[in-house]
């Protein structure tokens, strides 16, 4: 294998590829929430309606990785996973710029289907570059570091769509997520001869199931499954509202279907061979717990999102309003008194023969301004563009992984750095403190009465990102350690499913906000929901490091 001093070759390569996937990733699903709610170029849907299909869409998008996993590891090989993985992606970003509701579907498949082939495969192949005695002890910090690159890219392209959308409008803001994908797969093949020797099929075993039988047994019953939940109470309509289990059919669609899944990873303990059983237990704990790590930290999309665009206070002026005027990173709207007047205009298109068929949730943004503060009649103001706060966690990243990855380095030089189990703990409960951040922008700007500073932002997302940096790096880490290695990819497709799970669940919490009139409930909902899983993994703590310590990991 070609290697640098202190990295294999590969490195850089697949860090920029991952940059550029995740640039286009992320300027879409930055948006995408907002575009399902806009009504004049978007779907015209409401926060509730918007909540429930991205958070299905996050959801699937982070399932398919089981089955994406499951063909690389024993048929396509790693390098061919990805690229056509990369290919689907760029294209369903692409037709995105169409806008229909069938075409909505079809490219939100394309993206679904396409990371579950590019994101576990991309993940495996650095953890087995990472698999040498020469670089087995960096593996923690190649996968912070490959983590970096991630956040670069998801910092970089929001600004990017602000601009894109103010000067030509969202559909090419979704071309310019596909351009970045399809500049990630380029690089991608660039750097072949640096990770060749790591794009290795593992061979079946006498306990693997079959590729065949796991169509029947897993994905014909997860389809089945799936059916059923959309289905179980009939599909929504006027005469009958109260159609789902779980708040909407797609929610019940969703649950029903990651039954089969789940059965059959927990086939996987007990098909394993002694050796392997508690490494797979040890990987199955911390899937279920960091569940719900993702249902709080998945609201950066949704309920943080909507804190962002309706809460908090948006306006610049002066030079700084005139900079964001300039780099295109703001829009410039005018004060009427009469703002149902103003806004008429957005729930005209919602009427039909002079009946209003549904009013959807679109306030004013001067609705919560202190009077005070209020531009005169006819003034205007500026105001930056709301997908600017989605790069405020991935920015939190670039600036602290530095700081983290020469913590550990230190702590690692006096022989006392932590084991990776235990950093995943210590993340899950800093991930919960974050949450209380924002109950205290509820409570400061009294219930939302009045705008609040995006210092409440700023500060939620620093705390969480600390949480983030332990956990997200490290699961992928220690999914690389403990993995028999003729499951490698599969068990990395688990990591990702417990992921899916945590993102439709965090949809799920999404649709509530409306429901809560304080606010402040809806967030001690999420700190409570961390604060079991920070239980339940210390809890774990000393079962999971001896197991580790028994593979000879840390």
């Amino acid at each position: 294998m070609s290697t640098t001093a202190k990295h294999p070759k590969a490195l850089p390569f697949l860090f920029f590829s991952e940059m550029w996937e995740r640039f286009g990733y992320y300027l879409m699903i930055g948006i995408f929430l907002l575009y399902l709610k806009n009504v004049e170029q978007g779907f015209a849907m409401s926060n509730s309606d918007a909540s429930d299909l991205y958070g299905t869409f996050i959801a699937l998008v982070f399932l398919t990785p089981f089955i994406g996993g499951l063909l690389a590891d024993r048929y396509f090989g790693y390098r061919r996973s990805i690229i056509a993985g990369g290919l689907m992606m760029g294209a369903g970003y692409c037709m995105m710029a169409i806008h229909s509701l069938p075409m909505l579907y079809l490219s939100m498949t394309l993206v679904i289907v396409g990371n579950g082939f590019f994101k576990p495969n991309i993940s495996t192949l650095l953890g087995n570059l990472y698999s040498t005695p020469q670089f087995q002890h960096r593996k923690d910090e190649g996968y912070n570091i490959f983590y970096m690159g991630i956040n670069v890219g998801a910092f970089i392209c929001n600004f990017f769509s602000a601009a894109i959308i103010i000067v030509w409008g969202w559909k090419y803001a979704f071309v310019a997520a596909g351009v970045g994908m399809f500049l990630g797969v380029i690089i991608f093949m660039s750097g072949t001869k640096h990770y060749k020797s790591g794009d290795i099929r593992k061979p079946m075993s006498k306990e693997d199931m079959s590729f065949s039988r796991i169509v029947v047994t897993i994905f014909v019953p997860t389809i089945i499954a799936g059916v059923i939940g959309w289905l179980i109470k009939g599909t929504f309509s006027a005469s009958n509202p109260d159609s789902s289990i779980f708040g909407s059919d797609s929610t019940d669609a969703f649950i029903f279907a990651c039954i089969p899944v789940i059965y059959f990873y927990s086939s996987l303990y007990f098909r394993a061979t002694p050796e392997e059983k508690r490494p797979i237990a040890a990987l199955l704990a911390i899937f279920a717990a960091v569940v719900m790590f993702w249902a709080v930290f998945k609201q950066n999309g949704t309920a943080l999102t909507i804190w962002a665009d309706n809460y908090t206070n948006r306006q610049v002026s002066g030079t700084t309003g005139d900079v964001f005027r300039s780099l295109k990173q703001a829009d410039t709207i005018t004060y009427k008194k009469d703002s149902v007047n103003l806004y008429d205009h957005l729930f005209r298109l919602q009427k039909k023969e002079g009946k209003v068929l549904k009013e959807y949730n679109y306030p004013s943004y001067f609705k919560n301004v202190a009077p005070e503060k209020l531009p005169a009649d006819g003034g205007k103001a500026i105001l930056w563009s709301t997908p600017i706060s989605q790069s405020i966690n991935p920015g939190w990243v670039i600036l602290l992984t530095p700081l983290v990855v020469a913590f550990f380095a230190f702590l690692r030089r006096k022989n006392k750095e932590p084991s990776t189990a235990t950093k995943i703990a210590f993340g899950l409960f800093i991930s919960a403190l974050s949450v209380l951040v924002m109950v205290a922008a509820v409570y400061a700007t009294g219930n939302g009465a009045e705008k609040a500073s995006v210092w409440w932002l700023m500060g939620t997302y620093g705390v969480v990102t600390v949480g983030e940096l332990l956990l997200s790096p490290m699961g992928l880490s220690l999914v690389s350690k403990l993995s028999p290695v003729r499951i490698t990819s599969l068990m990395m497709g688990g990591w990702f499913l417990s992921t899916s799970i945590g993102n439709k669940l965090s949809g799920i919490l999404a649709t509530m906000w409306d429901g809560y009139e304080n606010k402040a409930s809806f967030f001690w909902v999420n700190f409570v929901l961390l604060l079991i899983a920070t239980f339940i993994i210390f809890a774990m703590l000393k079962w999971l490091n001896r197991i580790m310590k028994e593979k000879g990991v840390q």
